[in-house]
């Protein structure tokens, strides 16, 4: 079902009318609280592919689980000067590595001459698109065999070198406008050595510089969001949980997929606010977003969802547990979130897809160097073995300012994706 479980987080941050914190069906992500983040049924493992977020069920059998087949790598930005005394001076700009030649042409840009990324995408940009008219227009030849074989391995070789540019260049514009916010994207996840108690969140909040990144209407959202996953620990930024990397990639990843969500569908909400044209009842279609989610609702649903999560070792660690009114209470009527429910199913299905592989690409790659491959092994019980899986001390004010993040590249990530595509066409209709 395309997109299934991106629905369903769309369901659990936008969709959340009830109060309740619902199971969605096995094989979807469902918002469930501060430790697990994302509720996921025994044997499966998170994974972006193909345009959606899918859960897949391992065969059975010892077998190590990641988020990709990517190392965690860091982008060292060097100093502007290229003097002797500064060339040992580095620090992380973004978590990610890029590896093209564009890539590292545009990471050298961003560093020396950051004013300069916009023309230099252009130019990259024409060029790949040269290239692709160019291969396009040669006809194949006419022999069969091994050569036929040869020029279409060429071709595909070319193809993907292109698309790892076009990932890079998106990455990288991505990474430009944060920097044009002065909002530095954390660094890969490790333990502080200046910190004796061990907690990994160092960087500093910037919730108001993110704020001013998104509309009223939106913030509105992401807040809801944040209500949903932190429940009552909404406002303590002080008190530390210890957490898999695992799962905090899970809630990562997840919440750039809402960003994501939120931009595009924010775009079409101020566009029709402004040209007065938005609808004057909203909200009646609530059964629309079941519907397109594939809610599975039971009763007894919001009761053994609290339980299951009250009783996650991670929660239990934590001082004074979760709230009775579960992780989702606390979210208050949003204007936006009205809108949404007044889309038909069809409608909220294509608004909650990712349009193009190259930008699943990203938020996997980014995720997995933020947070580093997850130590997980499946047991020939068919269980997930997390004991291996490093875990992280982090305070709510560090999940807070996690999640804020997470949200905004999912945003900048639409905006810089419709602008490529104006560009060099890739996005699938």
């Amino acid at each position: 079902m395309e997109a299934a479980a991106t629905a369903s987080l769309v369901q659990s941050s936008i969709a959340a009318i009830r109060p309740s914190n619902s199971i969605g069906r096995s094989g979807n992500l469902a918002a469930n609280g501060p430790a697990g983040f994302l509720r996921l049924s025994p044997g499966f493992h998170f994974s972006i592919k193909q345009h959606q977020f899918s859960i897949s069920q391992p065969k059975v059998g010892h077998r190590r689980m990641g988020f990709g087949s990517r190392r965690c790598l860091v982008v060292r930005a060097a100093a502007a000067s290229p003097s002797p005394d500064s060339a040992g001076s580095t620090s992380p700009i973004a978590p990610l590595q890029l590896e093209s030649p564009i890539g590292q042409f545009l990471s050298q840009i961003m560093i020396s001459h950051p004013h300069l990324v916009p023309s230099a995408v252009e130019q990259q940009l024409e060029q790949l698109q040269t290239d692709r008219d160019t291969e396009q227009k040669q006809e194949e030849p006419s022999a069969s065999g091994t050569d036929l074989v040869l020029y279409r391995r060429i071709a595909e070789v070319k193809a993907t070198e292109r698309r790892k540019a076009l990932e890079e260049i998106l990455y990288t514009l991505v990474v430009q406008k944060f920097m044009d916010a002065n909002v530095s994207l954390i660094p890969a996840i490790t333990p502080s050595a200046s910190d004796l108690s061990g907690r990994v969140d160092t960087w500093p909040s910037e919730e108001d510089k993110l704020e001013q990144l998104h509309s009223p209407e939106a913030y509105e959202m992401i807040q809801n969001h944040l209500a949903l996953i932190l429940g009552n620990r909404l406002g303590d930024s002080a008190s530390l949980a210890q957490i898999s990397k695992l799962r905090a990639g899970q809630v990562y990843a997840a919440s750039v997929m809402y960003g994501y969500f939120l931009k595009r569908v924010d775009q079409r909400f101020q566009l029709e606010k402004t040209v007065k044209i938005l609808p004057n009842a909203l909200g009646a279609e609530d059964s629309n977003v079941q519907t397109s989610v594939g809610e599975d609702m039971r009763p007894g649903g919001e009761e053994e969802s609290l339980q299951a999560a009250a009783s996650h070792p991670e929660v239990t660690s934590w001082p004074g547990g979760i709230s009775p009114g579960g992780f989702g209470n606390g979210t208050k009527p949003s204007r936006l979130r009205t809108y949404v429910m007044s889309f038909d199913g069809e409608t909220l299905h294509r608004y909650a897809t990712i349009r193009s592989r190259e930008a699943v690409s990203i938020i996997e790659k980014h995720t997995e160097a933020l947070f580093g491959r997850p130590d997980i092994v499946i047991t020939p019980q068919g269980t997930v073995d997390s004991s291996k899986d490093d875990h992280v001390k982090i305070s709510f004010g560090g999940l807070r300012r996690l999640v804020l993040e997470a949200v905004t590249f999912g945003s900048f990530l639409w905006d810089v994706e419709s602008y490529v595509d104006s560009r060099y066409h890739f996005v699938t209709n």
